[in-house]
């Protein structure tokens, strides 16, 4: 029996007349995607298009709520406070999720985006908050988590149903914790790399960290980010290496 796999990426970006990533052309090539909401990046008209593609590609649609940092790309720090953290990404689901009943499709999981989702690796009281959002409005909406982090083990505590998520184009710590941003190698722009990568991850459950360690990693889900420069050749040949030995891309199974 073939062995499948999910092929997530984040994507809806872009905002106004700024366009990022490659979206029309890679999402007819994976199987989720992660529509910005409009706080650190992406709009309504951008969250229509996107929701509208996902559904013309049987593309399952998550929300990737972030801290409201267009400036930053939510790619910061920011400390906040339980009650608006939380009505941050209930306002943010709600949003995506209105455009999903426009168009007729559901929404199938949540993914915090950047760093919002990094401090959440360590900080239980974030994981918390986060997880408890989702609980407010739909206790059985799949939330996307790194494995063996706070985010991970707070979903799992609580009974929120949880996707694995492991990255084709972020280098890990021996800890399975990605390397952050501010490391210059922190990004894999090879395809050919990362495609090798990718296959290693799901056959054999391993990925050499950027220490040269081996390590083991387990995922549902394989996430490549959209704005990374070369998104859409990478996507292109994990799918043709997967599917040459005879490992589909799939959407993830709820429940």
């Amino acid at each position: 029996m073939s062995k499948t796999i999910d092929l997530n990426c984040d994507m809806g970006e872009s905002f106004g007349v700024y366009k990022l990533g490659y979206d029309d052309e890679v999402i007819p090539l994976i199987s989720s995607v992660n529509i910005a909401c409009g706080f650190h990046g992406g709009d309504p008209n951008i969250m229509d298009h996107t929701v509208a593609m996902a559904k013309k590609y049987g593309v399952g649609v998550g929300a990737h709520p972030g801290f409201q940092d267009l400036i930053g790309f939510g790619r910061r720090n920011i400390d906040v406070e339980r009650m608006d953290l939380m009505n941050v990404i209930i306002y943010q689901i709600g949003a995506i999720n209105a455009f999903c009943e426009k168009h007729e499709v559901s929404l199938r999981h949540v993914k915090p985006h950047g760093n919002m989702n990094n401090m959440a690796d360590t900080d239980e009281e974030m994981a918390t908050n986060i997880v408890d959002a989702i609980l407010e409005i739909n206790e059985d909406l799949p939330l996307m988590v790194k494995p063996n982090s706070q985010l991970h083990k707070v979903a799992e505590a609580k009974g929120l149903p949880f996707v694995l998520e492991i990255f084709a184009d972020r280098e890990y710590n021996n800890d399975i914790s990605l390397v952050s941003r501010k490391n210059k190698d922190a990004v894999i722009h090879d395809p050919d790399k990362v495609a090798d990568r990718v296959l290693k991850m799901v056959t054999e459950g391993k990925v050499t960290t950027i220490t040269g360690d081996e390590i083991q990693v387990e995922g549902e889900s394989i996430c490549v980010h959209g704005d990374t420069p070369t998104a859409l050749e990478m996507i292109k040949r994990i799918k043709h290496k997967l599917e040459s030995r005879d490992i589909n891309i799939k959407p993830f199974k709820v429940g």
